[in-house]
Parts: C-alpha cells; structure tokens; sequence
C-alpha cells in the first residue's frame, strides 16, 4: 500500500514537487511565469491569420503559382528596366524572324523585338486586371454590405439590380459599350468591367452580412451606441474578408482573360496601347503563318489565368474555418 501510495502521488514529470525540496523548474526568488517560460510550457496565441497562412503554405499547388505570379506581374512593372529592347524600335533586317538566341520570342512585322511587345504587354494586361479587381471589390462590397445590413425594401432593389445585371450576356453588352462610349482607352476599359464584375462579390457579402448582423457582438455593439458605420465596417468588415479576397483574386484572371478577348475583337484597348490581347489581334491577323506571334502571348494570358485560379483555390481553403488543423 505505501508503494501504490508513493507512485499515485509522484510527480509525473520524474521531479520532486514539494516546495520544500524546490522545484528544479522554478529556482528560488524567480516568478513562476519565467520559470514555465524557459521549461518552455508557455502557451502561444494563434491569431486567425497564422492559421490562414499557415493552410495558405500546406496548399503547395497555390504557393508556388504566387510565386510564378509575383514573378510574372513584376516583369510587366519593372517592363522599362527589364524589357531587351524598346517595343517600338523598327529594324528592317530582322523583319519575322523566329524565336533566336538574339531575340528569344523572334521580331514582328516591322522587325521590333517581340519579347519586349509581350513583357510591355504584361504590364498592361497586369494593370487591368488588378484595378478591375480592386474596384469591383469595393462596389460589391459597399452594394452587400447596405443590402445585407438594412435588408428591408433596400435589400429588394439592390438585388434586383444585381439579378438584373448578372442576366445580361456580358460579352454582348460589353461590346455595346465599347461601341458606345469608344474602344482604345486602357483605363475606359478597366472601368466597364469593373461595373460587370462587382454583382458575384456583392451576393457574397450580403449573405455574409444577413448572416453576421444576428450575432451576439453585434448586438452588444448597437447596445454600446455604436452606429450603423462602425458596425458595419469596424465589426462585421473583417469577418468578410475572407470572401471578398477570395473573389477579387479569382476576379484578377477573369479580368485579363476578358480583355484580351474583347482586344482580340477589336473592341478592346487599341495600339500603340500594348497589351497580350492586342498583339495576339493584331500580329495574328496580318501573318497568321508566323506561330510566334499569337503563340507566347497566348501561353501568358493562359499561364496568369491558371496560377490565379490556383492562388484563389489555395485562399479559399485558407480561410476556410472548418479547416482547424494546423501543423506546429
């Protein structure tokens, strides 16, 4: 009885646990905080953005897309330091030349160095479709955001609006516009998608915001005199941020995809204005016969498409709360 007596009260750490002894985790005269902190028993707080990223980097297919992507977009920005030679610079004896170790993408009907045109082309796609991205974020988010919040005969006309404008065949109405208001501008451009692509981000915010708007915070907050503003943007805001980065990275690709496609049409952004869907129109049109010309910046536009998807498949599951496990 006195051996079961003795193991039942040992420490199960093997140590002496009588103050009297001393305890060799905590020497004398120091607080006991500092001597669990270095026996390294401390608990570490984890913040709802390290389990983000944390799930962000298990996602390999995602990481290494950003990288591409990172890689991809600051050649466009970086094009006047990086770019081999000046886009517009003729050279009448290198006129549809191929791919060469002097020019690794050939020259294009007027001899200039078709690198330099797909790396300028870059920039401007890259410039596109990030804006589109932004601004139609923000529209979404402010329409789902009073719908969703006031519900309400309000909630009722922004989203018939929004139904309204989702049943339209953008495309064609895209076209209209250009035909309306003038093709050519870049920045023209960037503003009629963005009213085309804020109606997904605005659905998405309004169920969030019906959702959270009943939570017991909120209601404690309207208790607290906070008003409709700070609520709305202070505490239900970052519960949805999640969603709408989400959408605004998968928004960055369709963006780019459907202006090259409207380029390609003719209804896009016009020369001397150099964009992947300009060139893949213009230079494909007048020599079909030189692959060179449509095939590098098609494989681009391709290539930004698909590592953007793969970077909004990796966010997504990153902010996934029901995906709690997380490696140390």
């Amino acid at each position: 009885m006195t051996e079961i007596g003795q193991t039942a009260g040992a420490n199960p750490l093997g140590m002496d646990s009588d103050p009297a002894a001393g305890d060799p985790r905590h020497a004398p005269g120091e607080p006991r905080s500092e001597s669990t902190a270095a026996a390294g028993l401390e608990v570490q707080a984890r913040s709802q953005w390290y389990y983000v990223r944390t799930r962000f980097m298990r996602h390999k297919l995602a990481v290494v897309s950003l990288a591409v992507l990172v890689v991809i977009f600051a050649s466009g920005f970086l094009a006047q330091w990086i770019a081999p030679d000046d886009p517009s610079s003729i050279d009448i004896s290198a006129l549809l030349q191929g791919p060469s170790a002097q020019h690794l993408f050939g020259t294009d009907g007027l001899g200039c160095d078709y690198l330099s045109n797909v790396i300028w082309g870059i920039r401007t796609s890259a410039e596109v479709g990030v804006v589109v991205a932004i601004l139609s974020s923000i529209l979404g988010l402010i329409v789902g955001a009073i719908a969703g919040y006031y519900r309400g005969w309000l909630d009722n006309v922004l989203m018939r609006i929004t139904d309204l404008v989702l049943t339209l065949p953008a495309i064609a109405i895209l076209l209209v516009f250009s035909a309306l208001f003038g093709a050519g501008s870049q920045w023209r451009m960037t503003i009629i998608l963005a009213l085309f692509f804020w109606t997904g981000i605005a659905r998405i915010v309004r169920g969030v915001f019906l959702s959270l708007r009943e939570k017991e915070y909120v209601e404690a907050a309207k208790a607290g005199g906070a008003g409709d503003l700070r609520i709305m943007f202070r505490h239900i805001l970052p519960n949805t941020l999640g969603p709408i980065i989400v959408n605004g990275t998968l928004a960055v690709g369709a963006a780019i995809l459907t202006e090259a496609a409207l380029s390609f049409l003719g209804f896009g952004i016009k020369p001397p204005t150099p964009s992947l869907g300009v060139l893949i129109a213009q230079q494909g049109e007048v020599y079909p016969q030189d692959w060179w010309l449509t095939v590098f910046p098609g494989v681009v536009i391709v290539l930004i498409v698909l590592r953007v998807n793969f970077v909004g498949d990796g966010m997504r599951d990153a902010f996934d709360p029901t995906q709690r496990r997380v490696r140390a």
